[in-house]
């Protein structure tokens, strides 16, 4: 009898799995790997960047509304045309690999995050970055120096960290947090391979 309940134990986890996959869109679905970090702001921040499997971890490059990284990242082999003010669920990296409710933060969502926290320069596991602290709960979470990608080239790796924010600067630029070990600042690009750091309600 012991033997055929166990046997049965597979079949449970799978039907588990599924339902739990099929979870309204406004519901939180925790990724493999990151889950929200709630920093007192107006959204939680993931404790991953989208692709890793660590804080620390770089993650995946993915040029602005495309939703997945690839090998060069030029004009040329740009994919997304489209203007919107604010990325389409269906353009955003973070929906398309986290799911739920995930999804890329706007910029004024990376603005609060700039002016709401202390970022310390530091280092985890040997892997440069911030460690950014809210002022408001204390809770943190850490930022990698991932770099950016051009061509088929990955630049800046431990020296500069560039995240995508989903909101749209001008109709060839997307707006983007940009970090270095001398403080943090605000640049804009589109084409590049950046990273992506996902926020849910």
């Amino acid at each position: 009898m012991k033997k055929s309940i166990i046997s049965k134990i597979p079949i449970i986890s799978v039907v588990v799995c599924v339902f739990l996959s099929c979870e309204k869109d406004s519901e939180i679905i925790f990724s493999p790997t990151g889950v929200p970090v709630d920093l007192g702001l107006s959204v939680k921040w993931a404790s991953c960047n989208v692709g890793a499997n660590n804080p620390e971890d770089y993650g995946d490059y993915f040029a602005w509304g495309e939703i997945d990284p690839k090998k060069i990242y030029t004009s040329a082999t740009y994919t997304y045309h489209d203007n919107p003010i604010t990325l389409p669920y269906y353009s955003d990296a973070a929906y398309a690999n986290f799911g739920g409710c995930w999804r890329m933060p706007t910029y004024a969502e990376i603005t609060e995050l700039r002016n709401s926290c202390t970022w310390t320069w530091t280092s985890q596991n040997g892997v440069n970055g911030y460690e950014v602290t809210s002022k408001i709960n204390g809770n943190s979470i850490f930022l990698p120096l991932a770099g950016a990608r051009y061509g088929s080239w990955l630049q800046s790796v431990g020296s500069g960290g560039y995240y995508w924010s989903s909101s749209l600067e001008t109709d060839d630029r997307g707006a983007y947090l940009f970090f270095t070990s001398n403080g943090v600042h605000y640049f804009i690009d589109r084409s590049w391979g950046l990273s992506i750091r996902p926020v849910c309600p």
